[in-house]
């Protein structure tokens, strides 16, 4: 069986996760897409849960072999990707695949994946609550954090190429345009 796929994007701390977090516990039909990356655990994060935590050799091994569906170095040396075979092991389930990607991650997705795929851009509701976000998460350098906010200015641009931008200023409404947005799409 082959379900349909929700893609949420955001520049880092703009709450995509979160919003991913609070889908799952709806009655969607929904199952976490487990993203591969390269960079360190951070905190509590669990392999096989969080991520598929890989060495930046293991990482580009399955790169060189096609295990990815789409993959970017993010950051230098940092990559992150989908594996094919997550999508197949959720499908098979029967289930429907919700992922938590970067903003390049994302348009490759919904490209590969075509009108299966309903692409939520996440937007915070400006740079500085962003910034703001990222240091309140203290996990993290000021130095990356100026890093990410960055990068963040660049992703903003691509917000017009996905199906629907959600601005994330108040998470319940966010949430609860989420969820009418994809249950919605999963019942056309």
């Amino acid at each position: 069986m082959e379900g349909k796929c929700i893609i949420f994007s955001a520049p880092s701390g703009a709450g995509k996760t979160t919003l991913v977090h609070r889908m799952l516990t709806k009655n969607l039909g929904l199952e976490f897409s487990v993203s591969a990356t390269s960079r360190a655990r951070r905190g509590n994060e669990v392999d096989k849960k969080d991520y598929y935590f890989l060495s930046e050799t293991a990482f580009r091994e399955k790169i060189e072999s096609g295990d990815f569906l789409e993959w970017e170095e993010v950051y230098a040396g940092q990559f992150y990707g989908t594996l094919k075979s997550e999508i197949e092991r959720i499908w098979q389930k029967g289930n429907h695949v919700i992922f938590d990607v970067d903003v390049i991650g994302g348009l490759n997705l919904k490209n590969y994946f075509g009108d299966k795929s309903l692409a939520l851009f996440i937007m915070p509701p400006s740079v500085d609550e962003l910034k703001k976000r990222l240091k309140s998460r203290k996990t993290e350098t000021e130095e990356k954090i100026e890093m990410r906010v960055k990068k963040a200015e660049d992703e903003l641009r691509f917000s017009k190429d996905f199906d629907q931008v959600i601005v994330n200023d108040v998470l319940e409404v966010a949430e609860h345009t989420a969820y009418e947005s994809i249950d919605t799409f999963l019942n056309q």
